[in-house]
């Protein structure tokens, strides 16, 4: 099902970090994760294809922040995906950045066509490290592989930025559903490691590190701004 979410950042919108559900038990854990880039770099594509398996052609720019939820089965565990859409037009950039707060997982895309949204990748890498936490996973995404014959961003080129920014890699295709599910799969997995990982280290507050979002056995706050 997809949400239209009202222009205004509300903290009800902000999924905790391995939330732990306890008064329902229709999934274990509740992930936020973001899709960022550029505008027309397929991000509502991508998201459509992941969540309804369906691909529209035509594009409409999207206005504000979206979101669709999908639960998945990962590691004997029923997560559910909250997954945002975010509007890449620069004009939007305070309302799309508030709900970077409490993400677990970043999408970064660009478009394999395009180099201005190969060169923005860095700006936006900037954005995550400025208004989220610093234990968000990012993955990046060179989407639109489906159109070779246009490519101007050699695969090699993504790759090796990515490595340099730390983050894993894949190109995709919304339109021939290329690497679509394993991206967020991907995403999700990198996510749980991190989730374990941070169990079993120390109190990031003795350490002094930025507090990000904490397992919590309480149940999120209704989002009162959806318009289901």
């Amino acid at each position: 099902s997809r949400h239209k979410i009202n222009m205004i950042p509300m903290a009800s919108a902000t999924a905790t970090y391995g939330q732990k559900e306890s008064s329902d038990q229709n999934f274990d854990y509740m992930f936020k994760i973001l899709i960022i880039g550029n505008s027309s770099v397929g991000k509502t594509s991508f998201l459509f294809r992941y969540a309804d398996d369906s691909f529209t052609p035509a594009f409409v720019s999207t206005v504000g922040i979206d979101f669709k939820v999908k639960t998945i089965y990962r590691n004997d565990k029923r997560i559910k995906l909250q997954i945002w859409d975010t509007a890449g037009q620069e004009r939007y950039r305070t309302i799309t950045t508030a709900y970077y707060r409490g993400a677990m997982g970043f999408i970064l895309m660009y478009d394999i066509t395009n180099e201005e949204s190969f060169n923005a990748v860095q700006d936006w890498s900037t954005q995550i490290k400025t208004y989220s936490w610093d234990n968000a996973q990012v993955l990046l995404v060179g989407n639109k592989c489906d159109m070779e014959d246009e490519r101007v961003v050699a695969g090699d080129r993504g790759r090796q930025l990515s490595e340099h920014m730390g983050f894993e890699f894949f190109e995709a295709s919304a339109k021939d559903n290329i690497n679509v599910k394993q991206t967020f799969e991907r995403l999700v997995d990198i996510i749980c490691e991190k989730m374990s990982e941070s169990l079993d280290a120390a109190d990031p507050a003795v350490t002094g590190a930025k507090q990000g979002p904490q397992l919590t056995e309480q149940p999120a706050p209704p989002q009162q701004d959806c318009a289901c």
